[in-house]
């Protein structure tokens, strides 16, 4: 239950998100762009500049679909709601699948996506955050891990 009148559900969080990512997974433009503010703005690790407004990452968008560029599927998981009076923030691990002309590429990303609660119930997008996911170390090749005994007997 919301602390406040102006702080939204997790419920409505988790849909506001889910609209995104299903938009997203169908390379919907209309329905993607239509949940993000016009003042939005976008983080995203592979461009060069935060893009400072709905209207630039569309013209991004543009850019991608021109060259050839489509999401095949897109995931969502690992997913935790936080809210606060007048929003929230939704983040994620995001498996996505997109066609280029060069074949399919597949990535894991991690994703913050801040809403503004309207009040009426519904959520706007206000900023989002892609990053990568670091590689996980395995435990014999970090550089702090302890060598094996049976490595350290054979030297």
């Amino acid at each position: 239950m919301p602390n406040d009148v102006n702080e939204p559900s997790h419920a409505e969080v988790l849909r506001a998100a889910d609209a995104i990512v299903a938009a997203f997974a169908t390379t919907d433009a209309k329905a993607y762009f239509a949940a993000f503010a016009p003042d939005a703005t976008f983080i995203f690790h592979p461009e060069d500049n935060r893009l400072d407004s709905r209207a630039e990452y569309e013209e991004t968008w543009d850019s991608w679909i021109a060259d050839g560029w489509s999401v095949a599927d897109c995931v969502s998981s690992a997913r935790l709601v936080q809210t606060f009076p007048g929003g929230a923030v939704f983040s994620h691990t995001v498996d996505t699948t997109v066609t280029t002309r060069e074949g399919a590429e597949s990535y894991r990303e991690r994703e913050s996506i801040i809403f503004r609660h309207l009040g009426d119930g519904n959520l706007l997008a206000i900023h989002e955050h892609l990053s990568t996911v670091p590689d996980a170390v395995p435990a014999d090749e970090s550089a702090d891990a302890e060598p094996n005994v049976a490595e350290v007997v054979a030297q």
